[in-house]
């Protein structure tokens, strides 16, 4: 079980209201911006964040060429959990750079999002 973190409450929080969070992608939305966890070994994590502006602060140096592209919490569901589990690849939440962020399983993520879901 996933502990309660201030990061992650603030997380829910925020994609409960607007229904969506942020990565980054190239140019054509194709590729996502993945990269070493910084807390398991031998495994990845994709970095999110609450807001587009918070993402936008992140494109630069190595991610230059990336730009803010919106997850709702609907596509998130159906369909990028099971991708992110099935290729082990952790969630960065609220990511900072140069920072020990916290990251937390994609199924665990869900649960979580699930909570704060809203019929379309």
């Amino acid at each position: 079980m996933t502990e309660i973190t201030p990061t992650l409450t603030t997380f829910v929080a925020q994609v409960a209201e607007t229904q969506q969070f942020w990565g980054l992608a190239d140019k054509s939305g194709e590729e996502w911006v993945v990269c070493d966890s910084a807390q398991f070994e031998e495994t990845d994590a994709l970095p999110v964040w609450s807001s587009e502006e918070e993402a936008k602060k992140h494109c630069a140096e190595e991610w230059e060429g990336y730009q803010p592209q919106v997850i709702t919490l609907k596509e998130f569901m159906e369909f990028w959990v099971d991708d992110l589990n099935d290729d082990g690849v952790m969630v960065g939440i609220n990511w900072i750079l140069e920072s020990d962020c916290e990251e937390i399983d994609p199924i665990e993520l869900a649960k979580k999002l699930a909570e704060v879901e809203t019929e379309e």
